[in-house]
C-alpha cells in the first residue's frame, strides 16, 4: 500500500457539487492499493499514519502525531500512486489493485482508522473528485509498505 500524507490546516473533497468529506487540522491521506497488498500492509500503514510524529510541539519540533494533536484524517482513494512511468509517455497502472480489491482495502483502511479512535472523513471510491487543501508546513510524506518489507 502507498499513502501520500499531507499535513493540513484544512482539506475537503468534492464529487460534483457535493462535499463528501471535510476536515480542519490533520492529515490528508491519498491512498493507493496494489495487487499484492495483504491485511498486514493495511495494519502497518494505519499504525504508522496515526503515530507518525509530524506535528509540531511547543518548541516547534515535529514531535507529535495526528493522534496526539487530536487531528482528523481525510482519506481519498488514489490508484494513480501506482503509476509506472518507466516506459513510454503513458503511465501503466498494472500494479494497482483491481477496483473491487481496491475498494475493499479502502473501506477496511477507513474502518481501521476509526477503530483506533480517529475522526475520519472520506472521498468516494472510484469517483472523479476535486480535492482542496491547505498544506501546513508544507509537510508531504510518502509511505510505501513494500519498502518496509524489504527492510525486514
Amino acid at each position: 500500500m502507498r499513502a501520500l500524507l499531507q499535513r493540513v490546516s484544512s482539506a475537503r473533497v468534492r464529487v460534483g457539487n457535493e462535499v463528501t468529506g471535510e476536515i480542519g487540522p490533520g492529515l490528508l491521506v491519498l491512498l493507493g492499493v496494489s495487487r499484492t497488498d495483504q491485511e498486514a500492509d493495511l495494519q502497518l500503514l494505519v499504525d504508522k499514519i496515526i503515530n507518525l510524529r509530524i506535528f509540531e510541539d511547543d518548541q516547534g519540533k515535529m514531535n507529535l502525531s495526528v493522534q496526539d494533536v487530536g487531528g482528523a484524517i481525510l482519506v481519498v482513494s488514489q490508484f494513480t500512486l501506482y503509476a509506472d512511468c518507466r516506459k513510454g509517455r503513458r503511465p501503466s497502472f498494472l500494479d494497482a489493485a483491481p477496483p473491487a480489491m481496491g475498494e475493499d482495502f479502502y473501506e477496511r483502511f477507513i474502518a481501521a482508522l476509526r477503530a483506533k479512535g480517529m475522526t475520519v472523513a472520506t472521498g468516494r471510491f472510484g469517483a472523479s473528485m476535486a480535492v482542496e487543501l491547505v498544506n501546513d508546513g508544507p509537510v508531504t510524506i510518502m509511505l510505501d509498505t513494500a519498502d518496509w518489507q524489504k527492510q525486514g
